[in-house]
């Protein structure tokens, strides 16, 4: 297998999940790239995480309070899973449907909404947006539970269409009142606990008495609609398809400008949205379909780096790296450092800013979150006795030769491909160290330091940052 190979494989898996360590790089990578691509179009091919150890270790996760816990838990997934797509899914739709805890304050609600995303994140558009129109966190979110057949709420139906399903300027401010009356009725029910700490789950309720039952008229159709004849509307619209593909695009392919601005900026790779629309067309719009075309497509596979690495992808990354991904978080503080640790760059996860969620791309990074990500990939690879650190020593042999230390290094916690500065930069501190020698215990140890400070400068680099 060339290098050239094993970095397109490392691309995927850095694409359609957190990236790899090498170990688990080279042990995938033994599957042609069309394999790679089904096994993680079919997350169920893998047993799932058991996560009962990390629960008996962290029982506060058991009483569904605080949701930085539930939060920092949901990283250790995305370190630890064998399913990395399904984990990288319910990110791409939190991320669409916006929900943060900061206005519920309910945490069960929010887990149910991302374990929902996780479970049908690959199925069709139609399914995603009718679990989404019955999910109580979104429910409560959006103030649907306001909206009654006497007294309609528009904002679950505005932001349905605006920020969920076709984008400014393809609908009418009537299609946005029709679609918040064919929503009337639909809430949620909250049982109160049986004990004075923790909640129970909210469930979905349709209260016929609190429907509007007359007709309405939307984006040209006229019936007695229901809220699942809006949801069959909608993903019938050619917006719509564009409005999705666009968000896998810029998920998955290559940063876009944000969201609030395509109705005036057209797509940077027109030709390949495009292509992505006649598979949503021809499937009805089924998500791992749509998916598949693209991790199997040449734009796919050409944009390497032309992603900023959102703060979990970072933060997940860089662990899996050090090969310390499978220790157990074992006190809540753990936990919450994982998600503070984001937070901080910028991702509060379970707690987006609004319901536009995060600005994307170039937008993660300022003065400020730079210094954050920076520090946190550096301070991971201070330690010389990590899982992660030993094998990238093993693997450089007995000897490295100065002129070698910054393409091995690269190559085993990558591949990764840098620009002709940031090379001499890099060259400049291989001069300064010379040659190596690892032939031997003790000189593995005066050594390894000199190591680590190489590879703590590639994940210093500006390219470091792009996915």
């Amino acid at each position: 297998m060339g290098s050239n190979d094993l970095a397109l494989k490392a691309h995927l898996l850095r694409r359609a999940g957190f990236g790899a360590s090498r170990s688990e790089l080279e042990e995938i990578a033994k599957n042609e790239y069309e394999e790679i691509v089904e096994d993680l179009l079919h997350p169920e091919r893998f047993e799932d995480l058991d996560e009962d150890y990390i629960r008996r270790y962290n029982p506060e996760l058991s009483y569904h309070d605080g949701h930085q816990q539930h939060a920092g838990r949901w990283i250790w997934r995305m370190i630890n899973t064998k399913r990395p797509l399904e984990e990288k899914m319910a990110l791409f739709w939190h991320h669409v449907f916006a929900t943060a805890y900061y206005k519920s304050e309910h945490t069960p609600t929010l887990i149910a909404q991302i374990d929902t995303f996780r479970n049908n994140g690959l199925s069709n558009i139609k399914k995603v947006l009718n679990d989404l129109a019955k999910d109580p966190a979104m429910n409560y979110w959006l103030d649907n539970c306001e909206n009654h057949s006497d007294q309609p709420n528009e904002n679950w139906g505005r932001e349905l269409l605006e920020l969920f399903s076709m984008g400014v300027g393809n609908y009418s401010e009537d299609d946005i009142k029709n679609a918040s009356r064919a929503f009337t009725g639909w809430t949620f029910e909250q049982p109160h606990p049986l004990y004075p700490f923790g909640h129970f789950a909210s469930s979905f309720i349709y209260d016929e008495d609190d429907h509007d039952g007359t007709e309405k008229t939307f984006l040209g159709r006229t019936g007695n609609f229901n809220g699942e004849d809006i949801v069959d509307i909608i993903c019938e619209q050619p917006a719509t398809a564009k409005f999705i593909c666009r968000h896998l695009y810029t998920f998955f392919v290559e940063d876009e400008p944000q969201v609030h601005t395509w109705s005036i900026e057209e797509p940077r790779n027109p030709e390949a949205i495009e292509a992505m629309i006649k598979v949503f067309i021809e499937t009805d719009g089924d998500i791992r379909s749509i998916l598949r075309f693209v991790f199997n497509s040449d734009f796919f596979k050409g944009a390497r780096y032309k992603r900023v690495k959102n703060p979990s992808e970072l933060v997940a990354g860089t662990i899996k790296l050090t090969g310390m991904y499978d220790v157990i978080p074992r006190e809540g503080e753990a936990l919450a450092t994982l998600y503070g640790t984001a937070s901080v760059m910028g991702q509060a996860l379970m707690n987006p800013p609004t319901v536009e969620g995060w600005h994307t791309g170039s937008e993660w990074i300022d003065g400020g979150t730079l210094n954050e990500r920076v520090n946190f990939a550096v301070n991971q690879f201070d330690d010389v006795s990590t899982p992660g650190f030993k094998d990238i020593l093993s693997r450089l042999g007995d000897q490295v030769k100065s002129d070698d230390l910054v393409g091995r290094c690269l190559d085993l916690i990558g591949p990764i491909e840098v620009g002709d500065e940031t090379y001499a930069a890099l060259s400049s501190y291989a001069d300064a160290v010379g040659d190596l020698d690892l032939s031997t215990d003790q000189a593995r140890t005066e050594n390894s330091v000199k190591i680590s400070r190489m590879i703590q400068l590639i994940v210093s680099t500006r390219e470091y940052q792009f996915a």
